[in-house]
């Protein structure tokens, strides 16, 4: 594609956009060129930053007439490089930014209308505001925006009592391809004419189309919220300790969090303020119980099954949050874990997930994989126990060269997902697909499923403009 064809939609897109919706200046599109893990540096003629629905419609309208392809951005919070233009230089990125109104919250409905652009928490605050909570949590909330996260089909903390993002979603509003909106925002919780389009483009991480708004099921925000940090001497310890709680009470988890203590002690050398309540151990589980009805006394329930799983020695030692402060303290042990690793050297990430019975043997199968794949690499496994997703990540072996390790990336992700398959499991639990493992997906999807995915595809976006290079191979 020649310099002049880029030139000239550009011209065409500062018409529709004016100079506050068009980057072009290297120094100001290189953030959006490079991905969070800094695996993978792009290159971009132009960021485009439409301001509303409509001049996000006329852009692609623009973009799918001169055949050039668009890498939509939220947040650009993806660990598998997603949102992340090739180093072509000819695929333009389109910021989802400027759309970033929240236009409805109905408390009655339990529902709310927001723009792909608003960051999941000010989603949150919003929803708060109007007494009603967005279960949705993730570690990158702050960030990370509501168009990204619909895309990617968020999974995070709260997934074992809310589900998936795609469990929240009632309806959208998607800029197709060729530059058609299809308004799909209903609030309906029942409307069954049809296929389900709204699914569609859940998790398509913009190959389908473009997300621009959505209205999310709200629930009652919590009137008790109890939360336990604890010590276990083992992951099959941790997995018992969740089976008591959900055999008590299955309806007040609201998250159940497994981490290693490799990992934990990454938090504590790392992150500013971090500090455990107690002595450090092999293994650590993290329990948040909540529910609206006051006096419910979560406290003496969490307390009931702590003192049994204490006295059966499935708990070692324990520390209940006395306080807001507190309750944030003790997250944030589990929060800071990725960036803990990032600071810590070089780390190959595998989002998996398996039914959550057999957690411990994947553990306990990729710790002596691991081992034999590359002496000495260190196995920092953490997550969501509670719904069977564990990012099963690897941090290279003390003094070793970072990019040398990076190198074996498909190697080390290969021998986790050989394990996984064997554990019918799935190689991406929430992460989605991105630039990172479209390879995987011929052994893992083939035959008729991935035929599938090619055929709609390729129905819905023949000039292949959305986003490519990422899911399908």
């Amino acid at each position: 594609m020649s310099d002049a064809h880029i030139d000239a939609l550009l011209n065409r897109l500062l018409d529709l956009l004016g100079p506050r919706g068009l980057l072009t200046e290297p120094s100001d599109t290189a953030p959006f060129a490079e991905d969070w893990r800094r695996l993978y540096q792009g290159r971009t003629p132009a960021v485009i930053r439409p301001a509303d629905t409509a001049e996000l419609a006329a852009v692609v309208a623009a973009c799918a007439a001169a055949g050039v392809a668009l890498v939509p951005q939220g947040g650009n919070t993806s660990m598998v490089a997603g949102a992340t233009p090739s180093d072509t230089n000819t695929e333009l990125v389109l910021s989802l930014a400027r759309l970033n109104r929240v236009r409805a919250v109905d408390a009655v409905d339990q529902t709310m209308t927001v723009e792909a652009g608003v960051t999941l928490k000010a989603a949150q605050i919003a929803a708060a505001e109007a007494g009603c909570l967005l279960p949705l949590s993730i570690s990158s909330e702050g960030s990370a925006q509501i168009g990204g996260v619909l895309a990617t089909n968020a999974g995070g903390n709260n997934t074992v009592r809310y589900g998936n993002a795609r469990d929240l979603v009632l309806g959208l509003e998607v800029v197709l391809p060729d530059g058609t909106i299809w308004n799909g925002l209903r609030r309906l919780r029942k409307d069954n004419t049809g296929y389900c389009l709204r699914q569609l483009f859940v998790g398509s991480e913009g190959t389908l189309g473009i997300i621009t708004a959505a209205v999310l099921k709200l629930a009652p925000q919590p009137a008790e919220i109890e939360l336990a940090l604890c010590a276990v001497p083992s992951a099959e310890a941790a997995l018992e300790l969740y089976t008591r709680f959900n055999r008590h009470d299955p309806a007040a988890i609201q998250a159940f969090e497994y981490m290693s203590g490799a990992g934990m002690a990454f938090v504590l050398r790392h992150i500013p303020g971090a500090s455990l309540p107690f002595e450090p151990a092999a293994h650590y589980a993290l329990i948040e119980l909540a529910t609206p009805r006051r006096g419910a006394n979560l406290r003496a329930s969490l307390e009931e099954v702590l003192e049994a799983a204490l006295e059966a020695e499935i708990v070692t030692d324990a520390v209940i949050a006395e306080s807001e402060a507190q309750r944030q303290s003790l997250w944030k042990l589990r929060e800071e874990h990725a960036e803990a690793q990032k600071r810590e050297g070089a780390s190959v990430k595998n989002d998996v997930s398996v039914p959550v019975s057999r957690v411990p043997e994947l553990l306990a199968r990729a710790a002596v994989a691991g081992q034999n794949l590359i002496p000495g690499m260190r196995m920092v496994p953490f997550g969501h126990m509670g719904d069977g997703n564990i990012h099963l990540n690897f941090e290279q072996p003390e003094g070793a060269d970072p990019q040398a390790f990076l190198a074996r990336d498909h190697d080390i992700m290969d021998m986790v997902g050989e394990i996984v398959r064997d554990l019918d499991g799935s190689f991406s639990a929430e992460h989605g697909v991105g630039r990172l493992k479209p390879y995987m997906m011929p052994s893992w999807r083939g035959g008729a499923e991935l035929a599938t995915m090619q055929a709609i595809k390729h129905a819905l976006d023949p000039l292949g403009i959305m986003n490519p290079g990422k899911v399908l191979p």
